[in-house]
C-alpha cells in the first residue's frame, strides 16, 4: 500500500509532471522538505514555492514538514538522522551556522551530517514597531529607548531577528531586551497589541501587516532598500551602521549518493532561476540568490566565523 499524504501538504501532483524526470528512478516516491521553523515566516514559504517548481522538475511531489522548536535543532536533528537516499531535504539558514555557538550540545554536527545543495535566497530584516508607539524614524526611536526599558520579539534564539537586534543593541548602545517566540504570528500579534515595542521581522512576514497599517516600518536591515519597501530606508541611512540579513538554502543527509545530490542541487538551482520563482521570492521581500552547493558551503564556512565572533560580542546563549 502506498503512503497516504494529505492533499495540503502537496506542492504539485505527479500526473501533472513530465514523464521524463520519473523515468530516471530517483526519486521514486514524494520528497520530503523539513523546515525547521513555524509556518508563515519566510524559510516556511521559500520551502513551499521552491519546493512546488523542483517538483516539476524532479516527477515527485515535494512535502513540506514543520518541525520547529529549540532554535532549528528539532527539524535539523530529524534530517540528520533520515535515510541517506535523497528523498529528504532540509531547509535551514543562519541557525545551522550559529547554533554551535549558542547551545552546550546539538543532537547533530553541521560540518559532519549534512551537505549543502545551494542557497535560495537573501532574507533582509524590517524593524517595525506598534502603530501607538510614538516614533516614526529610527532616531526617534533610539531617543525614546534611552528613556524607559523596551524589549524586541524574534522567533527564536539564534534567528537572524535575534542577531539583528543584537547588532541593534551593540550599534547604538541601547539595552533592549529579547523576547523569543515560538511562532511568527504570536510574534506579531504581541508587536500590534503593544507588548513588545520592536521587532527585526522577515519583510514577507511583516509586509501585509505594515502596508494595512498594522504595524510601522522605520527601517530595513540590508545593505540597500528593499525593493519591496522601497520608501524604506536602511539602518546606514538611519545613522545605524548596522547589515544583518538572514539567508536559506537547501541541504541533503551527508552521505547521500553523489549523483543524487547532484540531480537534487541542479533541481534547486533551475528553481530559483525560474522567473516565475523568483518574482514571487522578490515579491515577498526577499532576494534570490542561486548558489550552487560548493559556493554555498564556503558562504556557511565564513558565515560560521562572522556569527561566532557577534555571539562572544554580544554574550548570547540560548541554555
Amino acid at each position: 500500500m502506498k503512503p497516504r499524504i494529505p492533499r495540503r501538504s502537496l506542492l504539485a501532483l505527479p500526473t501533472l509532471l513530465p514523464m521524463a524526470a520519473g523515468a530516471q528512478g530517483f526519486p521514486d516516491r514524494p520528497v520530503r522538505m523539513i523546515v525547521p521553523f513555524p509556518p508563515g515566516g519566510a524559510a516556511d514559504f521559500l520551502g513551499r514555492v521552491v519546493g512546488e517548481r523542483m517538483a516539476r522538475g524532479l516527477g515527485q511531489p515535494v512535502t513540506i514538514e514543520n518541525r520547529s522548536g529549540a532554535g532549528g535543532n528539532i527539524g535539523t536533528a530529524a534530517a540528520a538522522q533520515a535515510e541517506r537516499d535523497g528523498q529528504t531535504l532540509l531547509l535551514n539558514g543562519v541557525p545551522i551556522a550559529v547554533n554551535r555557538f549558542l547551545f552546550a550540545t546539538l543532537p547533530f554536527d553541521a560540518e559532519r551530517d549534512f551537505t549543502p545543495l545551494g542557497m535560495i535566497a537573501v532574507v533582509p530584516n524590517i524593524m517595525v514597531v506598534p502603530v501607538g508607539l510614538p516614533v516614526n524614524s529610527v532616531a526617534e526611536f533610539i531617543a525614546l529607548a534611552r528613556t524607559r526599558p523596551m524589549n524586541y520579539a524574534s522567533i527564536g534564539n539564534g534567528t537572524s531577528l535575534h542577531l539583528a537586534g543584537a547588532q541593534f543593541n551593540i550599534a547604538t548602545g541601547l539595552d533592549l531586551t529579547h523576547v523569543p517566540y515560538r511562532e511568527t504570528g504570536a510574534a506579531n500579534n504581541d508587536l500590534m497589541a503593544g507588548r513588545v515595542e520592536v521587532m527585526f521581522q522577515t519583510i514577507s512576514a511583516a509586509a501585509e501587516l505594515v502596508r494595512g497599517g498594522r504595524m510601522k516600518a522605520l527601517a530595513v536591515t540590508s545593505a540597500e532598500r528593499a525593493p519591496a519597501f522601497a520608501e524604506v530606508p536602511t539602518l546606514r541611512e538611519s545613522g545605524v551602521d548596522l547589515v544583518s540579513v538572514g539567508w536559506f538554502g537547501l541541504f541533503v543527509p551527508r552521505g547521500v549518493a553523489a549523483d543524487r545530490a547532484a540531480r537534487l542541487e541542479a533541481e534547486l538551482l533551475a528553481a530559483v532561476r525560474d522567473d516565475a520563482v523568483a518574482a514571487r521570492i522578490t515579491g515577498s521581500g526577499s532576494i534570490p540568490r542561486a548558489m550552487p552547493g560548493a559556493e554555498f558551503a564556503a558562504f556557511i564556512a565564513e558565515e560560521t566565523r562572522r556569527l561566532g565572533d557577534l555571539v562572544r560580542a554580544a554574550g548570547i546563549r540560548a541554555d
